[in-house]
């Protein structure tokens, strides 16, 4: 692979390339197995990054059955709705130019992403004196950021694993105004990208209708496959959830962390060691050893195989017997929904001290 430094300031990586074209499903889960053990074993080589940390935004009431897509199929008491907690993480590393780089990995902008047809129907059927306690505000983006030091013309990327819910206006602005990140560009998958541009027109259910309507070209990078943003900053595309998912690897002082939402909860890549009886006896009485967020089905198999390679490049926690797969929302309890499915939480994450002016 060339490792000249490109003009975007990304490297392709190529330790995945042909895997998903196998024939035969069990042999692209071999395969994949085995890449994500080799991309692993590199990664390991790169320097951790000089700060990570991740803030709550917001809870989210979300279906079970969508959440953990088959666990509770064949049982009677069942929880109907959960919380999604979603976070923003604030990666600083430094790039391959030798400059010090800021990414905002799901910096959701909640207030634009409540015109997402799925959500909006739910506002509609929640009385307005119950919206507050029902998805509750922890913070927001910028306050994030200003809890970091760090200032808003100072992100150079924002990415999202992938764009269900995401409106970017705001923060990338259009031809008349920059927006509130003025130097930032959004890190997106090609193939994310034009899902979007497909799906737009007929009012897809998960994604806000013009959230990238205005945005400059010149302020969208798009990519390929997987690539490095910088020293200990990947971005591995991991379809399934939606064809452009991506995930996020960084390199910590103790190991990788990976991020997305193929999953919601440390359970959903180390089912068999769940302590919630649902999801442990599926995995054992399936054999699965990963359980989807399944809200929806554009390719489950895929989806299965993305987690997968997810854990195996994370690798096990050196403290609890999951991987080191952060869930970029977070099932976790509430008052309302009691009895979550989550085993262990990981809650805001934080290494590191940030770049500061």
């Amino acid at each position: 692979m060339n490792r000249d430094f490109p003009p975007e300031g990304l490297l392709p990586v190529a330790d995945f390339d042909g895997a998903r074209r196998l024939p035969a499903p069990l042999d692209r889960l071999r395969a994949l197995r085995r890449c994500a053990r080799q991309f692993r074993e590199r990664f390991l080589d790169a320097p951790p990054v000089s700060f990570a940390a991740s803030f709550n935004l917001l809870r989210v009431p979300y279906p079970a059955w969508y959440a953990f897509s088959g666990v509770y199929s064949q049982q009677l008491l069942k929880p109907h709705l959960i919380h999604l907690l979603a976070r923003v993480a604030v990666i600083q590393f430094k790039g391959f130019d030798g400059r010090a780089r800021t990414l905002l990995f799901t910096p959701a902008d909640f207030e634009a992403g409540a015109q997402t047809p799925y959500f909006k129907r739910m506002a509609e059927h929640t009385p307005r004196m119950l919206r507050g306690a029902i998805a509750p505000v922890h913070a927001t983006v910028l306050q994030a950021l200003e809890a970091c030091g760090i200032a808003p013309d100072e992100v150079d990327y924002i990415s999202y694993d992938h764009l269900h819910t995401q409106d970017v206006r705001r923060w990338l602005g259009n031809a008349a105004t920059p927006g509130l990140f003025p130097n930032a560009k959004l890190v997106v998958h090609r193939q994310e990208l034009a899902s979007v541009n497909a799906l737009l027109p007929i009012q897809a259910d998960w994604y806000c209708p013009n959230g990238l309507d205005g945005v400059p070209a010149s302020r969208i990078l798009a990519f390929d496959g997987s690539v490095e943003l910088g020293h200990g900053v990947a971005l591995v595309h991991t379809p399934g959830h939606t064809e452009g998912n991506h995930s996020l690897v960084y390199r910590t002082p103790d190991g990788i962390r990976v991020s997305s939402e193929n999953g919601v909860s440390a359970d959903s890549w180390a089912p068999e060691h769940s302590r919630h009886n649902g999801i442990r006896r599926f995995a054992r009485a399936t054999g699965a050893e990963v359980i989807l967020n399944g809200n929806t089905q554009e390719g489950s198999n895929d989806q299965y195989l993305s987690m997968v390679v997810e854990k195996t490049i994370a690798g096990p926690s050196a403290d609890h017997a999951f991987s080191n797969v952060v869930p970029s929302s977070e099932c976790t309890p509430h008052w309302l929904f009691p009895g979550a499915p989550s085993s262990h939480l990981w809650g805001e994450t934080r290494f590191g001290l940030p770049r500061l002016r």
